[in-house]
């Protein structure tokens, strides 16, 4: 079963990167531009797997660039409070 398949595993695996990359020292302008690039790789590249991803899909597909980075930014925000 993939991570992807289920919202709470998706949640607390990019929960566990997170901490990763920020323990390792990367600051947040990095982990933002990561988010970002992560939700454009996954928008073009993966089909969703549950409600939440067909969501957010939808919502990246209609957004602008800027909005795109928001969304990131409120996935990375998400995934902090644990």
């Amino acid at each position: 079963m993939s991570v992807l398949d289920n919202w709470q595993q998706w949640k607390d695996f990019l929960g566990n990167r997170l901490d990763q990359a920020k323990s390792e020292g990367m600051n947040n302008q990095v982990i933002s531009d990561v988010a970002y690039q992560v939700g454009e790789y996954l928008a073009e590249q993966v089909d969703p797997k549950n409600e939440q991803e067909k969501v957010l899909a939808d919502l990246w597909h209609v957004a602008s660039e800027e909005e795109q980075h928001a969304i990131a930014n409120m996935m990375v925000k998400l995934v902090q409070q644990k």
